[in-house]
C-alpha cells in the first residue's frame, strides 16, 4: 500500500525543483538583457533603425549584437521569444503554494492567534490577494504616472509595504513573506504575459504587414521590464525566507520584507549603473549594509512571543483531538518530547540553539499534531532529524512515530 505522505512530499520536491530551475532561467535572461540594453554603444555604420550594438565574448567565440529601438526593416526568418521562463516560474510557484500552504493550511497558513479561519477561508484569501497587486499596479502604470517612473516605483513600494502589513494580520509569519513574494512575482509575470508580450506581438504584426511600428509599445514594455529587474532580488529573498525564522518568525517580518525591497533597489542600481558604463555608485553598498544591520536588529528586537502557557491553553481542532486519541499517541509524544523539543521550543534548552529551527515548535499536543507529517517524514521514515541523531533517538522511537502517524485519521489539510 502506497504511503500518501511520502508521495506528497516527493510531489512537492518535484514541483520545487521545477520552480527553482525555471526561476534561474528567468532571472538569468532578465539580468542578461537589462545588462545588454544598458551596455549598448552607438557606433558608425549601424544599420538603419539600429539603436546600438554590443560585442561580447563567451564560450570561445565572439557575439555581435544589435538592438533596433522599434523594429528592423524586415522580419527576420528566425525570432526567439523569451516568455516561457516567466510563465513556468509562476505556474510552478502557484502549484507549490497549493501543495505546501493550501494543502497544509492548518500548519503553514492559518495562525489562530491572528485570525480564526477555516482552511477554505484562508485559501480563498490567499488566492484572491495575489491579483490585487497587479490590478492596482497596472492601473498606476496606465495613468499619467507612467511618465514619472520614479514616483511610480515609490508607489509600488508603498503597495508592497501595505500588503506585507495586511498579510501579517492574517497568516503565519512564514506565510506572510512567502505570499508577499508570490504577490510580487504575480505582478512580474503579469507584466510579461499581459503587457510585454502583447506589445511585442503588435510590433511584429505591423512589421509583417509592412506598417511602421509605433515606438510607444516598446517604451511601455521597457518600463515594465525595468520594474521586473528591480523586483527580482527581493522576490528571491522572500521565496527562500521560510528557511530563516529570524526573518519570518517575528512581528516585524513585514518591516523586514520592506527593507529587503529597498536592498534590492540599491544592489540593482549599482549593477545597472556599472553595466551602463557609468561611474559606479559605491554608496549603494554602504546603504545596503545599513539596511541589513537594521534587519538583523529587528529580527531579535523585543516582541510579544506566545508563551508556552498560552500555547498549551489553545484549543485543539476536532482533527487534532482525534489524532491524540489514536492508539500509539503516548509513545510518539514521548519520543518527540524527549528527542526533539529541547531544540524545537519557544525557549530552546539545547546549547547553541537560540531559536527553534525553521520556526517549528514541538512542545505541546497542538504543536506536534500540526507538524505530524513533517515529524513522520523527518524523524520517522528518515533519520534527517534529529541532525546527526544528536539526541540519540532510538529505532523503536522512530517506529512509534511511524505507527502512530499511519494510524491517525487525517484531513487533507494535515496530509
Amino acid at each position: 500500500m502506497s504511503d500518501f505522505a511520502i508521495i506528497w512530499d516527493w510531489l512537492a520536491f518535484a514541483i520545487r525543483w521545477t520552480h527553482v530551475v525555471t526561476a534561474i532561467a528567468w532571472i538569468g535572461s532578465s539580468f542578461y538583457f537589462i545588462a545588454l540594453d544598458l551596455g549598448l554603444q552607438k557606433a558608425p555604420g549601424l544599420p538603419e533603425g539600429a539603436h546600438g550594438e554590443e560585442w561580447q565574448v563567451h564560450g570561445g567565440g565572439f557575439y555581435h549584437i544589435q538592438k533596433y529601438l522599434v523594429a528592423p526593416a524586415r522580419m527576420p526568418e528566425h525570432l526567439t521569444w523569451f516568455k516561457w521562463e516567466s510563465y513556468m516560474t509562476w505556474l510552478s510557484g502557484a502549484a507549490l503554494l497549493m501543495v505546501t500552504y493550501w494543502a497544509g493550511s492548518e500548519l503553514f497558513l492559518i495562525d489562530p492567534a491572528k485570525m480564526e479561519l477555516a482552511p477554505w477561508q484562508a485559501i480563498l484569501i490567499s488566492a484572491a490577494s495575489l491579483s490585487i497587486g497587479w490590478l492596482v499596479y497596472d492601473r498606476l502604470c496606465k495613468s499619467p504616472l507612467g511618465e514619472r517612473p520614479t514616483v511610480l516605483m515609490l508607489l509600488l513600494f508603498v503597495l508592497l509595504v501595505v500588503m506585507g502589513w495586511a498579510y501579517n494580520q492574517v497568516f503565519t509569519g512564514r506565510a506572510v513573506l512567502l505570499h508577499l513574494g508570490a504577490f510580487t512575482a504575480t505582478i512580474m509575470t503579469a507584466n510579461v504575459f499581459l503587457i510585454i508580450m502583447p506589445n511585442q506581438r503588435i510590433v511584429v504584426a505591423d512589421l509583417k504587414a509592412g506598417r511602421p511600428a509605433d515606438p510607444k509599445y516598446g517604451k511601455i514594455a521597457k518600463l515594465r521590464s525595468t520594474h521586473n529587474n528591480y523586483l527580482t532580488l527581493p522576490v528571491i529573498f522572500l521565496m527562500l525566507s521560510n528557511h530563516y525564522p529570524l526573518a519570518f518568525a517575528t512581528e516585524y517580518n513585514w518591516i523586514i520584507a520592506s527593507l529587503v525591497f529597498l536592498m534590492g533597489v540599491t544592489i540593482r542600481h549599482f549593477f545597472n549603473t556599472m553595466h551602463a558604463r557609468k561611474k559606479e555608485p559605491w554608496w549603494c553598498w554602504a546603504v545596503t549594509a545599513m539596511l541589513f544591520v537594521i534587519i538583523m536588529w529587528l529580527s531579535t528586537a523585543p516582541m510579544g512571543r506566545q508563551t508556552l502557557e498560552e500555547a498549551e491553553a489553545r484549543p485543539l481542532t476536532p482533527t487534532q483531538t482525534a489524532m491524540i486519541e489514536t492508539p500509539g499517541w503516548d509513545d510518539a509524544y514521548s519520543a518527540v518530547m524527549g528527542r526533539c523539543s529541547m531544540c524545537h521550543a519557544r525557549e530552546p534548552s539545547y546549547e547553541g540553539i537560540h531559536y527553534a529551527p525553521k520556526g517549528v515548535l514541538l512542545e505541546t499536543p497542538d504543536d506536534i499534531t500540526r507538524a505530524a507529517r513533517e515529524i513522520y517524514i523527518q524523524a520517522g521514515v528518515t533519520d534527517a532529524m534529529p541532525p546527526a541523531n544528536v539526541s540519540f533517538m532510538e529505532p523503536q522511537e522512530r517506529q512509534a512515530i511511524i505507527d502512530w502517524y499511519r494510524a491517525t485519521p487525517r484531513t487533507f489539510a494535515f496530509n
